[in-house]
């Protein structure tokens, strides 16, 4: 089984001939950032002093503008336009991931297929998610060979009653919003065929700038004078969940600025208000955090994977099963911020899961 990576690389530049390949750049500032020196810099980055300098200025002279400040005595900082870059970056790669994630994963399975012919896998389709991400990390450590599809919890579910893969993750959440979830997605399960693996509990709340400088504390607040929104696409999960929030609240979805301004995964709405580009959005406290945003819970959720009944016996999925089990990756899941690890691997009927199905 081959592994393959696909990450993103962008240039910049004024003409298409004098392009800045910005990966060698980025990992200069951010090591600056990091080291607080350029000389330290150049030492991480197994650079020489004078290349580094060169890099700068290079730089420097395309933008017309300082990236980094040196007082002597005092170390060296980024400029204002430094960080942009530096979010740019992030925000690229949070965006683009789960494309090439699922990119990366097609062609595995081609170039596996054409040496060795066509094998077995397993085929997940699942929105992209930490506690996901996690168990994709396991299952390659164990070379554990995988057909990764991300897409959101309804065409997962539906995905998997065409036969289209063995795997779906999708959530629900607790409380007054459980019943209407789960009739959603029962369109698409059956109670003699499928069961579900609970994968975690997670908090969906509010992620807002540091100091929370629009002090927003409720869904109300979305609807105030220069609060700017970012939102998940049409047809996710956490875009269901938060529309039957705003509809509880009373919270007209024409009244948010920018509420059809979309990103497809929780880092990329984090990344998108780490860059100043909105004040507000919706998702999982862990995203808040990786990007140093302040986190304000509204609700939890329980993440699962439906499955076959009759799948349940395959070899290849007694693996993911048994992964999902040990003790190792559910303190990987604890670590988490806002999740909850203390049910990963419990298997359910859909009766049992949803008193809504009983």
């Amino acid at each position: 089984m081959y592994k393959v990576t696909i990450k993103p690389h962008w240039e910049i530049g004024q003409h298409s001939d004098d392009s800045l390949d910005t990966a060698a750049l980025l990992a200069l500032l951010t090591s600056i950032r990091e080291t607080g020196s350029i000389s330290n810099a150049a030492k991480e980055t197994k650079q020489s002093y004078r290349h580094v300098w060169g890099l700068l200025r290079e730089a420097e002279q395309l933008f017309g503008h300082p990236l980094v400040i040196t007082e002597r005595g005092r170390g060296s900082i980024l400029t204002a336009l430094a960080e942009k870059l530096i979010w740019a970056d992030r925000r690229i790669a949070a965006r683009l991931s789960p494309t090439l994630e699922s990119l990366a994963s097609e062609l595995e399975g081609e170039l596996s297929k054409a040496v060795a012919g066509s094998s077995k896998k397993i085929r997940l389709n699942a929105s992209h998610g930490f506690a996901v991400a996690a168990l994709l990390n396991q299952l390659n450590a164990i070379h554990l060979p995988l057909d990764l599809r991300y897409r959101n919890s309804t065409d997962a579910v539906s995905a998997l009653s065409r036969g289209e893969c063995d795997l779906a993750g999708f959530h629900v959440p607790f409380g007054e919003f459980e019943e209407a979830t789960v009739a959603l997605y029962a369109r698409w399960l059956n109670k003699k065929m499928h069961c579900l693996i609970h994968l975690a509990v997670r908090k969906q709340g509010l992620m807002v700038a540091p100091g929370n400088p629009k002090n927003i504390q409720t869904l109300s607040d979305l609807a105030g004078t220069g609060v700017s929104f970012v939102n998940r696409q049409a047809g996710s999960g956490t875009r269901m969940l938060l529309e039957m929030l705003l509809s509880k609240a009373g919270v007209a979805q024409l009244a948010i600025e920018g509420f059809e301004s979309t990103e497809f995964t929780h880092s990329a709405v984090a990344a998108f208000i780490a860059s100043g580009m909105a004040d507000v959005g919706f998702g999982v406290q862990t995203a808040a955090e990786r990007f140093g945003l302040e986190f304000i819970p509204l609700i939890r959720e329980r993440y699962f994977f439906a499955l076959p009944i009759a799948a349940m016996q395959d070899p290849l999925m007694q693996q993911v099963i048994t992964t999902i089990q040990t003790d190792a990756f559910r303190q990987v899941v604890n670590q988490l911020a806002g999740y909850d690890g203390s049910a990963t691997g419990e298997i359910f009927s859909l009766s049992d899961a949803f008193s809504s199905l009983s």
